[in-house]
């Protein structure tokens, strides 16, 4: 939830955040005559309670002759209060509604406009590599992946519909071993480790922003009330709910987890393969900071992640992602993009986000500050996740099927240099 006080002083940048976002720069106006509504019934609660209490004070030192006109009157005033606080709670629930329906305000320098118009920083990773050159046309990773036994989206689909898959013998190893360097690079560098739960209240899903524009994505299951995650980053968020944390140094957690997304409105979208899946397995970073070192604290995020895809060897690109294309918490999120040979395009890897207070705003997690208490800012982004296997086994195949083995991932996967077809 953005802050509303600064909202106050200055609605500008909240009114121009919504137009870079494609979204309706009026919701702004709305959000502050809803605000001042809910002042003005609450303001008119307390005088008229205040009164109340007044008369009600004054009905024993009340002569006698006086006394029954005076309990009468305190009568009325207690039916006006019961009135003027059902009208108050009313203003208030409006004011609240509209306030956590409008998505974070964005930061100076993110891209305008709609999915398309990222802002490519660099490229790293060196050149993708020319397989024509080379004199053969490279397999996609699932050919390749079957060819290993490593994934089977036969026997997913059979089981349990469209978009499900298992990693079998090598794939799942593959995948171990990516998590487990991604776990290992996170607690060298300061992480906590978590196993973290994969059902949630609706009180920290809508928390974390993820009941608005993606509410379609997400699996509920309606006679527990709770919501499966679609990534860790959700119960990492709501860890601290309700709590005054110290964050003079970043308090970062490294979730591990299963995350669950129905996909909804990708039809057609990468249905061959593992890329687009409703159940994949990832390494989540997270931090609670200080609002001041909140992007600082973004751009560790984003080294941290390019210290991954280094180890993995991969060609890929950094972009800044345009507003309309940032999630409802999202300030500003950096995306990193492998190349995908058969594809011939950039697919996104990792992705980490500076939600600045926004969903510690709505979660009430808050530090000890210089004038009283102020509300954190959270951090987070992908270290890895099952869709890196996809980038790894396209870039690095060889003619034969085999799969060339990243010198970092070798240690994680017995010493293994090269992955073999199954025969």
């Amino acid at each position: 939830m953005i802050d509303l006080k600064a909202l106050r002083e200055d609605p500008e940048p909240a009114r121009q955040s919504q137009i870079a976002r494609g979204a309706d720069p009026e919701l702004v106006d709305q959000i502050l005559e809803a605000d001042q509504a809910r002042r003005d019934a609450l303001h008119e609660f307390e005088n008229k309670r205040a009164e109340q209490k007044s008369i009600s004070r004054s009905i024993g030192k009340a002569a006698p002759e006086d006394r029954q006109k005076v309990l009468a009157h305190a009568k009325e005033l207690a039916a006006e209060v019961k009135d003027l606080e059902a009208r108050a709670n009313e203003m208030r629930d409006k004011a609240d509604a509209l306030a956590k329906s409008i998505p974070n305000i964005i930061l100076p320098g993110v891209p305008a406009g709609g999915e398309e118009s990222f802002e490519v920083l660099r490229f790293e990773g060196g050149e993708p590599r020319d397989f024509e050159a080379e004199g053969f046309e490279p397999k996609d990773h699932l050919e390749l992946g079957e060819g290993l036994k490593a994934i089977d989206m036969k026997r997913g689909a059979k089981v349990s519909g469209t978009r499900f898959y298992y990693l079998t013998g090598i794939g799942a190893q593959l995948e171990l071993a990516l998590l487990t360097m991604a776990l290992d690079q996170g607690v060298k560098n300061g992480f906590i480790p978590m196993i973290t739960p994969t059902l949630v209240t609706p009180e920290i899903m809508g928390g974390t922003g993820f009941l608005n524009e993606h509410s379609e994505e997400i699996y509920y299951l309606p006679t527990d009330d709770l919501y499966l995650t679609g990534t860790s980053e959700v119960a990492l968020a709501g860890y601290h709910t309700d709590e005054i944390i110290d964050v003079d140094e970043p308090k970062r957690y490294l979730g591990w987890s299963t995350c669950y997304r129905r996909e909804a409105g990708s039809a057609g979208k990468d249905t061959r393969g593992i890329i687009r899946v409703h159940q994949f397995n990832k390494v989540e970073m997270f931090s609670y900071c200080t609002a001041d070192e909140a992007e600082a604290e973004h751009e560790r995020f984003l080294a941290w992640e390019e210290e991954m895809l280094a180890k993995v060897e991969l060609p890929y690109r950094v972009i800044d992602t345009a507003a309309g294309d940032l999630g409802t918490s999202a300030a500003r999120k950096f995306d990193c993009e492998a190349w995908l040979p058969t594809q011939k395009r950039w697919m996104e890897v990792t992705s980490t986000s500076n939600c600045t207070t926004f969903q510690a705003r709505r979660l009430n997690i808050r530090e000890r500050g210089e004038g009283g208490t102020q509300t954190v800012a959270t951090i987070n982004g992908t270290l890895a996740t099952t869709r890196w296997i996809v980038a790894i086994l396209e870039n690095h195949q060889n003619e034969d099927g085999s799969i060339n083995v990243p010198k970092a991932m070798r240690p994680y996967l017995g010493g293994r240099e090269k992955l073999e077809p199954v025969v």
